[in-house]
């Protein structure tokens, strides 16, 4: 399926925006809308598409990807759709963000559609595939949409995402990068919550972290 993808770096990490439509539609969809304040960048590039957003994907619950989440669902009147184990992140966002951010004010937001990995839907036109990929995060979703992938912070060009944190374990990412290796073609195009984009195959064959993979690869 040909899909238009762009992509939005927002936030001072910063982490990826994307904005997602079949080619010239006037509909897309919004993944990870991540930084406070980020929904005037995202409605700015939305009107220059000449699209507007009709529904809103968010990975995993982290404040740099679902910090706009609430500005944007509030003025698109779009749905949200997240995980189910991760709601409580975006419900009660201020409470819940991590020490250090003190200063940085989240809005709650309750998520209209509650996701367990492994569903289909159909947003703007695009059947989304989820996948359950936790590691980073114990409820972490991927999106794929036939050859596209869009992967959060569980896989990026030549790195991994965190697993030092509360509910981060390094075994259960990497397998999980097992599972979309095995399930998605080598071409398949992986668009990451953070960085460029890249390929599985890349990955596979230069991501340094993925050495135990490509061993068992060959």
């Amino acid at each position: 399926m040909d899909l238009d993808v762009s992509q939005l770096p927002v936030g001072p990490f910063p982490s990826n925006c994307y904005l997602v439509r079949t080619p010239s539609a006037d509909e897309a969809v919004v993944v990870d809308p991540g930084w406070p304040g980020s929904a005037t960048d995202i409605r700015l590039e939305l009107a220059g598409m000449g699209a507007r957003c009709v529904a809103i994907l968010v990975t995993h619950g982290d404040l740099d990807h679902i910090g706009g989440v609430a500005e944007l669902a509030e003025g698109s009147g779009a749905p949200v759709w997240m995980a189910e184990d991760e709601a409580e992140c975006l419900e009660r966002a201020n409470d819940l963000k991590p020490a250090g951010f003190e200063t940085v004010t989240l809005r709650s937001w309750t998520p209209e559609n509650r996701l367990a990995g492994d569903e289909t839907f159909e947003a703007a036109g695009i059947p989304f595939e989820t996948v359950p990929v936790p590691g980073h995060t114990e409820a972490h979703l991927a999106f794929h949409v036939d050859g596209h992938l869009f992967s959060g912070d569980v896989l990026f060009a030549g790195s991994v995402g965190r697993t030092d944190r509360p509910n981060g374990d390094w075994d259960t990412l990497l397998e999980s990068i097992r599972t979309l290796m095995d399930r998605f073609g080598p071409e398949t195009v992986v668009y990451p919550g953070h960085g460029p984009v890249t390929t599985l195959g890349d990955e596979l064959a230069t991501n340094p972290f993925l050495v135990d993979l490509r061993a068992a690869a060959q």
